[in-house]
């Protein structure tokens, strides 16, 4: 079977039930196709190197035709098999898709919606020690079709972790009692044994809580860009907020990891507003709606953060995870 509308002897002469007359109530309908199709789909990484991973695959066209009984479904997934299982999943080939997914429906639709949700797999570099191990990102691709108006977008969430302000402040009221304590009589105290008290469970008697924290980034391409820049967004969200979680960890990596919690103290608004600034300027992404979890450590639940761009008809500060 292919995706025009031929059909050899056999099957023009099989019944086909959605082409019948319309017997219930008439109305147009929002979407209709299919969700969770598994695809394996190919992807670029930071390298520029095609990579496979697989897809759970969204597949969506409206139904404008109140008349209509249903769409045509199966040449939604023949275009979704035959055109992005094949090829590098750009701008343009997903454009390609949605645009095929309305015209395929004769009339009856004129809008379209493909997703794709991923795990991307890409090797990163220890913070120290000369180790790379393999991180994964939950990634979600998508493109629609709305009136002749194409809109990709690209969501991934990205772990990191986050150190508490209030909490780092109090560990170190903390420790400086317990230095008074320790050597508060003596009026001096030569370096060495600060250096050795210090060294000690006795110096150190208070750590800050941190946790590990997501940062949940969607953004809307802008038409200059021509590959999904999956990699590039964990880079600048990474880079931002300067604490990502790490994958191979020696000795070195882990001391540094705590340093860098320690100089990137950071409440969930500090989280946002960090990515916030990174993005803004970006003239790749003509929109983005980020929210920042941070899955706490002293609490049951968690502390959360919201920004959008703030462009007029963009995005809404929609408290949701992930909202169209």
């Amino acid at each position: 079977m292919s995706t025009n509308n031929s059909c050899d002897d056999h099957s023009c002469d099989l019944p086909d039930i959605a082409n019948e007359p319309h017997s219930g109530p008439n109305a147009t309908l929002n979407w209709v196709g299919m969700s969770e199709i598994e695809l394996p789909v190919h992807v670029l990484n930071g390298n520029g190197d095609k990579i496979q991973t697989v897809a759970s695959v969204q597949a969506y066209v409206n139904l404008i035709d109140p008349e209509a009984k249903g769409i045509h479904m199966s040449r939604l997934y023949l275009a979704i098999d035959q055109i992005l299982s094949d090829h590098t999943i750009t701008p343009a080939l997903l454009e390609e898709v949605v645009t095929h997914f309305a015209e395929s429906q004769e009339g009856i639709s004129d809008s379209a919606y493909l997703e794709c949700r991923l795990q991307f797999f890409e090797r990163r570099k220890s913070l120290i020690s000369d180790n790379t191990g393999w991180k994964s990102y939950k990634t979600r691709i998508s493109s629609s079709v709305r009136q002749g108006e194409i809109s990709t977008e690209l969501s991934i969430e990205i772990p990191y972790s986050s150190t508490c302000p209030c909490s780092a402040a109090l560990a170190r009221d903390i420790i400086q009692q317990g230095f008074q304590d320790k050597f508060g009589e003596n009026g001096s105290v030569d370096l060495a044994t600060v250096h050795d008290w210090l060294g000690t469970t006795e110096g150190i008697s208070a750590t800050p809580h941190s946790q590990r924290s997501i940062a949940q980034v969607r953004v809307r391409l802008s038409d200059e860009v021509k590959d999904i820049p999956i990699s590039a967004l964990i880079d600048k969200v990474e880079d931002a907020l300067a604490t990502p979680v790490q994958a191979a960890v020696k000795r070195e990596d882990e001391q540094e990891f705590a340093r860098l919690n320690a100089s990137n103290l950071m409440f969930c608004e500090d989280a946002a507003r960090r990515v916030q600034a990174i993005l803004a300027d970006d003239q790749h992404f003509e929109d983005f709606w980020v929210r920042v979890n941070h899955l706490e450590s002293l609490h049951p639940h968690d502390a959360v953060a919201i920004v959008t761009k703030g462009v007029e008809g963009g995005y809404r500060d929609d408290p949701r995870e992930f909202p169209h």
